[in-house]
């Protein structure tokens, strides 16, 4: 039978230079309760000391939740994850040397718990090549103090690949719904399921310990053999949460039964209230309209955060949502994506598979069409949306997905800090330009290679709300501006760069500034 330990017993298994692996994505599947008896036991007897901390996706809330815990000088040594954004104590550690820290592509840490489960190596792959995370650049290497060399350039059949060292992970601590006696986890509560099975093969392959964090434990033999997300021979023990708070589904969401498939109610007002609120046509709106445009009938779609979120209200309220297909790189397929705090989590998905499985998906080649944010660009075409200045927002999917998706999409505001605009009588006006710029000399960061994605032959389309770019060998290509905007004063002076001009410059479709937005798509668009 499986141990059946409290969450302070479970902090208790760890160990001084421990590397752990740790599950979840944002608020979803973190085993709060585990994580944050790890933090108090440290706090209180300053053990266990110098963990390597690894986590393939963001986990956190931006305050004191999930790896938030652990984020003590001390206790970690070194970190590898793949977003650092919600993490802001763990960022800091790494900001003044104090702990060493590397961020990898979230796909690749997810295909590395895989392979290091399977005794290799490591991973090769060609993602990351151009970017920050390639060795000839950055090495994904967050600091001064992190000397260690993990990624490495290799010849591959005449042609240049990454390989990626192989994860130490000796302790994983995971999550799923419940448990039986003999450790068998189920996960039919949980909005995802990440990579939790790789984790948990990894850890117990390399002689580490598995422990879960469920709701509850039920007798042997009375789980569903095919609902068996974590077979129990490769878990040590389990913890059962005492506190709802503990292990809600998502850090926004104590339980909805919709983000797991099951239909239930819903308040029609609430419905109304997200279409209602779309007939304003702020800056986000008329982005997510004119990326709409682009939405090809059958497609496989990715929409990353930001201003790509609205784009599926937008399809929504044109009634065209059921013409494609979303995913989300946690592992859901189809529904609606969530936002915010509930982001990796859809309403009504018609499947939820692992996280390395739906990069694998990714990674070759399967996403028809992704809409990904826009911080930083560069007169190459280079994105960043991963470092600005002492600021690690950390890459976590975007690699992949730009590097893999067959058409990709840049959408964002076209400056920062305080911009407001208005539409009046379908013009567009800036009444108050925004403080930053976005459209600069020279990325902080390269998340996105342009070099890569013409040497692929990639179409790239970068979308704002009074322009919109192509990308060219030589750079990026205005193509678009919108009804009312000054070529001159709008777009030149708010950038560093002066652009390509296209000859058939056009003006932006004049549907999007109104204020009903209809759209019709057909399969022979593609």
């Amino acid at each position: 039978m499986v141990s059946q330990l409290t969450a302070d017993q479970a902090a208790e298994w760890i160990e001084d230079g421990d590397a752990v692996l740790l599950g979840g994505f944002i608020g979803s599947v973190v085993p709060e309760a585990i994580e944050r008896a790890i933090g108090q036991r440290f706090a209180r007897t300053q053990t266990p000391r110098d963990l390597t901390l690894m986590f393939a996706a963001g986990q956190g809330d931006g305050q004191g939740r999930a790896v938030n815990h652990l984020a003590q000088q001390g206790l970690v040594t070194r970190a590898i994850g793949g977003h650092w954004g919600l993490v802001p104590k763990l960022q800091q550690l790494a900001v003044d040397n104090l702990i060493e820290g590397y961020n990898l592509p979230q796909g690749i840490i997810s295909h590395l718990l895989r392979d290091t489960a399977a005794g290799k190596p490591g991973t090769i792959s060609k993602v990351g090549l151009g970017t920050f995370v390639d060795p000839r650049i950055e090495g994904g290497k967050i600091n001064a103090v992190t000397k260690q060399d993990w990624v490495e350039v290799i010849d591959l059949f005449g042609e240049e690949h990454l390989f990626y060292h192989k994860l130490p992970v000796n302790v994983a601590i995971l999550r799923g719904t419940n448990a039986d006696d003999n450790g068998n986890i189920t996960m039919e509560d949980e909005c995802l399921i990440v990579e939790s099975l790789a984790a948990a093969q990894a850890a117990k392959n390399n002689g580490g310990k598995v422990i879960v964090q469920v709701k509850q434990v039920v007798s042997a033999g009375q789980l569903d053999p095919h609902a068996v997300k974590i077979p129990g021979i490769f878990v040590d023990a389990v913890v059962v949460c005492e506190d709802p708070s503990e292990h809600m589904q998502t850090f926004a969401t104590m339980m909805n039964p919709e983000f797991v498939g099951i239909e239930c109610e819903r308040d029609a007002r609430q419905t109304n209230k997200s279409l209602n609120e779309f007939a304003r046509l702020d800056a986000k709106t008329i982005i997510a309209r004119r990326a709409a445009m682009e939405l090809e009938a059958d497609s496989i779609l990715n929409l990353g955060i930001g201003a790509p979120e609205y784009i599926a209200d937008v399809a929504q309220q044109a009634g065209i949502l059921d013409q494609f297909t979303l995913t989300v790189e946690p592992g859901a397929v189809g529904g609606t994506p969530q936002s915010g705090l509930d982001f990796g989590a859809s309403r009504m998905p018609q499947a939820i598979i692992g996280q390395d499985q739906m990069f694998d998906f990714y990674d070759g080649g399967g996403v028809d069409q992704a809409f990904l944010g826009l911080a930083q660009c560069d007169g190459k075409g280079d994105i960043n949306v991963s470092r600005f200045g002492s600021k690690i927002a950390g890459c976590g999917g975007f690699i992949n997905i730009t590097q893999n998706a067959k058409k990709v999409y840049f959408c964002g505001t076209f400056t920062a800090q305080g911009l407001k605009v208005e539409v009046q009588e379908q013009q567009l006006m800036v009444t108050n330009e925004g403080r930053q710029q976005k459209f600069i000399d020279q990325v902080e960061q390269i998340t996105f290679s342009a070099l890569q994605a013409v040497s692929n032959s990639k179409p790239v389309m970068y979308i704002t709300e009074r322009a919109v770019f192509r990308l060219t060998s030589a750079g990026l290509e205005l193509t678009e501006i919108a009804p009312g905007i000054d070529l001159e004063r709008d777009i030149f002076q708010q950038m560093a760069f002066r652009p390509q001009v296209s000859s058939s410059l056009k003006i932006m479709d004049s549907a999007i500034f109104q204020t009903q937005f209809k759209l019709k798509m057909s399969k022979d668009e593609r």
